[in-house]
Parts: structure tokens; sequence; C-alpha cells
């Protein structure tokens, strides 16, 4: 499958249900390294539904969202149509469609693994004139629900073990990006309290999962309500995630 297309029909799941980055201990940690303020104009490439993008629009910056999924892209516009300084961008990581020198900090998410990465820095190197940004959630594997949820998805996951990265750091992608001392690191904890309507929608945003009327898909539903019923504490579950940011200056 195009990695592209990969959320087309999992885009309300995504909505709804993928965690959040800790905007606020980003944003400082940001302030106090780079001095970030809201003038810098940002590029959020692979920005999706929008998620890292809003964080950086409530804080007053002008963020251009770069995301070649048309469904994924129009639920952003329809999200974030409320902010004046959001521009939907029909564009990827290698060829954003945004003019030379236009922006002073490029963000990505958890698209960041479906870059070309030589192709991607060429391009950042070409719009950026400041930092990069790279901003991972990485689901935990502690308590007995993560680890049981964890075997689930190597279980009945697609694709799991090629497209379920756990971490971009493991790959060998960032000295592409970084030179070793050109790149700082900052990690803050993050959690997502969920009952099993969020579990089920956690899971179901994931684009290794299989769709409804596959074979398997009843089957997986059922082993999720056996785990969440044998580890949920007053109707919910914790799900822990450890973010890490991955910071340095654009070297183009």
């Amino acid at each position: 499958m195009n990695s592209t297309q990969r959320f087309t029909d999992r885009v309300e799941d995504y909505v709804r249900y993928r965690p959040n980055y800790p905007s606020k201990e980003i944003i400082t940690h940001l302030q106090e390294k780079f001095g970030f303020n809201e003038s810098f104009v940002i590029a959020d490439i692979g920005s999706g539904t929008g998620i890292s993008t809003e964080m950086f629009l409530r804080n007053g910056n002008k963020v251009y969202g770069v995301e070649p999924n048309d469904a994924m892209r129009h639920k952003a516009e329809q999200l974030l149509k409320n902010y004046p300084g959001f521009t939907s961008v029909n564009g990827t990581a290698e060829h954003t469609q945004l003019p030379d020198k236009s922006v002073d900090m490029i963000v990505a998410g958890q698209a960041f693994h479906w870059f070309n990465p030589l192709l991607a820095k060429a391009e950042f190197e070409r719009i950026a004139t400041g930092y990069i940004v790279l901003i991972w959630n990485i689901r935990e594997v502690n308590t007995p629900f993560e680890k049981d949820y964890e075997v689930l998805l190597q279980d009945f996951g697609t694709d799991y073990q090629e497209v379920g990265h756990r971490d971009i750091a493991s790959d060998g992608t960032l000295p592409v990006f970084f030179a070793p001392a050109a790149m700082e690191k900052a990690e803050f904890e993050n959690n997502q309290l969920l009952d099993y309507e969020g579990v089920q929608g956690r899971l179901l945003s994931s684009s290794y999962i299989p769709k409804p009327g596959a074979a398997n898909y009843e089957p997986m539903l059922e082993r999720l309500r056996t785990i969440f019923d044998k580890h949920a504490e007053n109707g919910h579950i914790n799900f822990g995630y450890i973010t890490k940011v991955y910071m340095g200056k654009v070297s183009g």
C-alpha cells in the first residue's frame, strides 16, 4: 500500500483516539533551547489531522500543515479552520510545495518514519532557515495490560513488524538529519486514560490492524475485550507513552 494512503479509512478513529503530545512541556523546552516564540513560521510535515499543528497554532504561530492524504488533510482543514495562522498544503516531505527559505522551523510527528530520508532532508534544507524538531510518542510496554496489548498487535497486525516502529532513533535514520553533536533530545511522560470504546478506537486507528470483514477482525476484538476486562480499573485502562523530541539545526 502507498504509505500516503494507509490512514484514509481510519481518519475518525485517528482524530478521536490517537494521543496528543504534552504541548506545554514541548513548547517550554523549545523556548529554553532555541528562543522559540510565536513569531516562528512552522512547516508541519505529514501533519495528518493536525495533532501537532494545533499545538503550535495555539501558541500563536503561523503553521503550514503539509499532508498528502486527502482524507486526513480535509479533516485537519475542518478541525483547524478557526485558526487564522493555519495554511493547509497538499504536499509530501520530499515535495512540500513551499517556497525556498519560507519557514523557521520544521516539525514532523509520527509520519516521520514514512519519509524518504535523503530526499526529505534535501527538501527541508531548501525550505527552512532554522530548526528541525521531530516529535514521537512511543507506546510503553511495561504494565500487564500494555504487554498483553503488544502481544495482540504481534498476533493480529497485518504488517506490524514492518511498520510498527518503536522509536525513530533505532532505525538509523536520525544521523541522516543530524550530526551526533548537533542533535538534542528530550523526553516527556505522556498518557491516555481510556474506556473500552477508547481502547478499541485506539487499536483501530493503527494502519496495520485488520479491517472490518477480515477473517481475523472479530477474533481480534474478542481478544481485546478479554484483556481489557482482565486489566481495567474502574472501567478504564491507562496507556503510557514516552514522548521523545529530537531537535537540531537545519544544515543547509
